[in-house]
């Protein structure tokens, strides 16, 4: 698979809660956890178990910073 989003990483399926609309899944990249809602059809779909290696894709056209 080819993506033309630059921000790929690579991490560990941690947790997966799944609801009757979305499911959120829980990557841990190197020690930090990236949190994504996708469509519960999608993880189906992607069969995503715990354990399982995946990628967190970025794709925003500004990423903005608070303190």
């Amino acid at each position: 698979m080819q993506l033309s989003a630059r921000n790929q990483l690579k991490g560990i399926v941690k947790e997966i809660s799944q609801g009757p609309v979305s499911t959120e899944i829980i990557l841990d990249v190197n020690g930090i956890e990236i949190v994504s809602s996708i469509t519960t059809g999608s993880a189906k779909a992607m069969d995503l178990k715990i354990g399982d290696e995946a990628y967190a894709i970025v794709k925003a056209s500004s990423v903005m910073i608070g303190k």
